[in-house]
């Protein structure tokens, strides 16, 4: 009994002396291993969307993108004001499309840092990813058992989100009651291949504006750019302005309007109808487009336009969101 309790208070100690290191903000190797306190989604704290009344008769489970930047710790603090603050933003720059047609839940989770992730890994084999994948895998569960209610739902998701909602496709979509409640996911600005539709076969790619139960995915880029870190080889795409999967181009008039947010404010700093249109590339697997203006694009490489993955499209996917729920009670 004796060795019990002191190997407690010795676990108890070292998370202690943890938590200090983070309190205090030393960014240095030592607490490099140290994982931000664990979110219990029973508790409201843990959602940014949890609506307690939900009156639409679908859902979107939402998983936000990359918006950690920092080196240490190598996992997002859940209960940091300001980047839960970059969250709610993103649920009216990303979640926005899907809301309207939807009640949102939208867990947060201990996303692996920028700084660790390396484009020519495999995301879902970094240790640190998985601390964060997993908190989706326990807010899904939650979701189900005590939110959900057996009403359908819509999955969606971007960048460091996307990979995230695949590997929870991959590992949970082949119950077939699973299957009977969703009407989409929507797995933007990551690559779904033809190599996961084949390893996973219950992964069933959209082909039209109106299937159920499918994948929609696509990667923004201008004409010839190379080096994306989320495109990888054999991906598939679907063209949001035509619904299409051929390389049939789609004009700008067919684009009802781009929406520009402040991302982490969720303020619309302007809406352009017919902003730009769009064409696959099968060979590549990406959604290609000319914008009629230089675009600050962060931190990807020239003429990767990871950033405006919704923003281009972003009253298309509203309407597809729509068009999807109907035909799906159809």
């Amino acid at each position: 009994m004796r060795s019990i309790w002191t190997g407690i208070f010795i676990s108890l100690f070292c998370l202690c002396l943890c938590g200090a290191a983070y309190a205090a903000q030393d960014k240095t190797a030592k607490n490099a291993d140290c994982v931000p306190a664990c979110p219990d989604y029973s508790k409201e704290i843990s959602w940014a969307s949890r609506p307690a009344h939900p009156d639409k008769k679908v859902d979107v489970f939402y998983v936000y993108p990359t918006i950690y930047p920092d080196a240490y710790p190598k996992n997002m603090d859940v209960f940091n004001q300001e980047l839960r603050a970059d969250v709610q933003g993103l649920l009216k720059a990303q979640a926005g499309v899907f809301s309207n047609s939807a009640n949102l839940f939208a867990p947060y989770y201990r996303q692996v840092s920028f700084t660790c992730l390396d484009p020519t890994e495999d995301t879902m084999l970094n240790s640190y990813f998985r601390i964060g994948a997993d908190d989706i895998h326990r807010a899904f569960d939650y979701y189900l058992n005590f939110l959900n209610q057996g009403r359908p739902f819509i999955l969606a998701s971007h960048s460091q989100g996307s990979v995230v909602m695949l590997d929870l496709l991959r590992s949970r979509f082949k119950d077939p009651k699973l299957q009977k409640q969703l009407v989409a996911a929507y797995v933007i600005g990551y690559s779904v291949t033809g190599k996961d539709l084949q390893q996973y076969p219950w992964l069933k790619p959209a082909q039209k504006a109106d299937d159920t139960g499918v994948i929609i995915s696509w990667n923004t880029q201008a004409p010839g750019a190379t080096g994306s870190p989320v495109l990888r080889p054999g991906a598939i795409c679907i063209n949001p302005l035509n619904w299409r999967t051929d390389e049939t181009p789609a004009d700008k008039d067919q684009n009802m309007g781009a929406v520009f947010f402040d991302d982490f404010r969720g303020k619309v700093l302007r809406e352009v109808p017919h902003y730009t249109g769009a064409q696959i590339d099968r060979k590549n697997g990406v959604l290609v487009t000319t914008p009629p203006e230089k675009l600050e694009i962060g931190h990807f490489p020239q003429g990767v336009l990871h950033k405006f993955d919704f923003a281009f499209w972003y009253r298309n996917l509203q309407k597809n969101v729509k068009d999807r729920i109907d035909a799906y009670f159809r």
